[in-house]
């Protein structure tokens, strides 16, 4: 028994080691085959990815070595700067990957959403690159970079994907892989993370917005106007509750929009043309509702039967675009699937309301003009008894 027991303790002070060693990965990190240590270095908090670099500011040049482990022979890995922005479009990058049994290594610019990741020169000095792969799948990239004018501080890049035909092939599109960028200074050694997060929150409002405004206040206003217009004791509240409701949800709806613009601007090389185009028909097609509201003609007017006609064929054209975007905006943004099956199933519950209440309106409206008709006949044989009465038949 006491064997046992001090197995279990000397198991217990290997894990401990274990977790103290992979918590001070960076700095407790030496480098093989004579490569000098780095005076500082961070563990970046994606990607199983550390940094370690010295600056040296007489002449703005940084020697890094960026290490991206978890890594097999067939995934490629970048470290990058982006001068205009905290994503991996418009990044000046560091590229590694192992072809052929040996290491490439290699400076390439990122111009579009799928990037041809072929040599090329940036827009700064690098003097040297190279990059190794050890047994522990980790790759590591060396380099001496010379900073661009102006600030120590830089946006950073890191990234990691497939080999497609022993070429860097598209890396994932969300998780870790879109959260993979923030802010290093090479002076101070401040390092901040969050750009990624940062727009991944704006996008979620964008999606947020719209799921709320044009996919669900938009079909509930219909609705209201639709079915409680029947009832004649509601009116005319439901006109000011239909009003109320689209109006609410086309300003809701801007304002989801607005970001939507924001964020395309914000994400250069990035192109969603189908969500863009209907998200910009969304918006006309609104604000001519909104127009058509103020020009609305009386109930008796000779033009109100148009009138009528454009109304309901552009609210129902609005709610049928509305929904196909929302979706084509979760499969953009990709989000875990009980919010997409959480929107699926508020549509499920506006459409079997509307469906009782179209079966129950039908009812309402039969039973109405059958008793419309009772009282036009009865009328109309009082009528006829009275005359025959008069005339003494």
């Amino acid at each position: 028994m006491a064997r046992f027991f001090k197995a279990m303790l000397r198991l217990f002070v290997l894990i401990s080691l274990v977790y103290i060693t992979s918590a001070q990965n960076c700095r407790s990190h030496t480098f093989a085959n004579g490569i000098p240590a780095f005076s500082a270095c961070n563990d970046l908090p994606f990607l199983n990815s550390f940094l370690h670099w010295n600056y040296i500011p007489e002449n703005r040049t940084v020697n890094l070595a960026y290490r991206h482990g978890g890594v097999s022979a067939s995934r490629w890995v970048a470290w990058a700067i982006n001068p205009s922005g905290r994503q991996m479009v418009g990044s000046q990058a560091l590229v590694a990957f192992q072809s052929g049994g040996r290491m490439n290594a290699y400076t390439t610019q990122i111009n579009g959403f799928q990037p041809n990741m072929q040599p090329g020169n940036l827009t700064f000095a690098v003097p040297s690159i190279s990059a190794a792969f050890n047994g522990n799948n980790e790759i590591t990239i060396f380099a001496t970079i010379v900073l661009p004018p102006g600030s120590t501080s830089v946006n950073q890049v890191w990234q990691e994907g497939p080999l497609n035909g022993g070429n860097p092939g598209i890396h994932p599109l969300s998780g870790p892989n879109r959260q993979s960028v923030g802010t290093i200074d090479f002076q101070s050694g401040q390092i901040a993370s969050g750009g990624a997060n940062s727009m991944v929150k704006r996008r979620n409002v964008h999606g947020v917005l719209n799921a709320v405004s044009w996919g669900t206040l938009m079909p509930l206003g219909a609705i209201i106007a639709r079915y409680l217009k029947v009832a004649k004791s509601a009116d005319p509240a439901w006109f000011y509750l239909h009003i109320a409701c689209q109006t609410t949800a086309y300003s809701v709806g801007v304002a989801g929009w607005a970001t939507g613009l924001k964020l395309g601007s914000d994400s250069v090389g990035i192109q969603h043309n189908s969500h863009r185009n209907l998200g910009i028909a969304l918006f006309v097609l609104g604000t001519l509702q909104v127009f058509a509201l103020l020009l609305r003609p009386k109930p008796d007017h000779k033009f109100r039967f148009y009138w009528n006609i454009y109304h309901h064929a552009t609210g129902y054209l609005v709610i049928i675009l509305s929904v196909v975007n929302v979706y084509k905006g979760f499969d953009i943004l990709d989000p875990e699937k009980k919010w997409k099956r959480i929107y699926t199933g508020v549509l499920v519950t506006l459409a079997a309301i509307a469906v009782l209440l179209e079966a129950f309106t039908w009812i309402v409206v039969i039973k109405r003009k059958k008793n419309e008709d009772k009282s036009h006949h009865g009328a109309n044989g009082m009528n006829g008894y009275g005359a025959r009465h008069q005339q003494g038949v």
